[in-house]
């Protein structure tokens, strides 16, 4: 039990990318991919920042969360493999607003 319990705080200490998540400012997007800063392999982990939610394989995966300047709610719906997916809905920056939409997009565009 102890060894296993060394290897984890080991773990969360020499990768804390892995506990922490990265931040959305730190990615960038090369070829319809999204990558951590000065790396080839696409990015799969958590995301925090304006921008919330999970990547693998560089591409937007489940539930995702984005926020306006002033903190408040921007968007929010669910992404599978990198495409829109479900319902989404959108606030205007003071929360008057919301719009909902649904259905399964290819490319951008909604396809159901």
């Amino acid at each position: 039990m102890r060894h296993i319990l060394t290897s984890l705080v080991l773990v969360v200490l020499l990768f804390p990318s892995f506990a922490l998540g990265e931040y959305w400012g730190d990615l960038v997007l090369r070829y319809g991919l999204y990558y951590k800063k000065f790396t080839e392999v696409p990015f799969t982990g958590k995301v925090e920042g304006e921008q919330q939610g999970k990547l693998k394989d560089g591409k937007l995966e489940g539930p995702w969360v984005e926020y306006h300047d002033n903190g408040q709610l921007l968007s929010k719906g669910t992404y599978k493999d990198g495409e829109e997916d479900g319902l989404w809905g959108t606030y205007l920056a003071d929360r008057t607003v919301w719009e909902e939409y649904t259905g399964t997009f290819k490319n951008g565009v909604k396809v159901d």
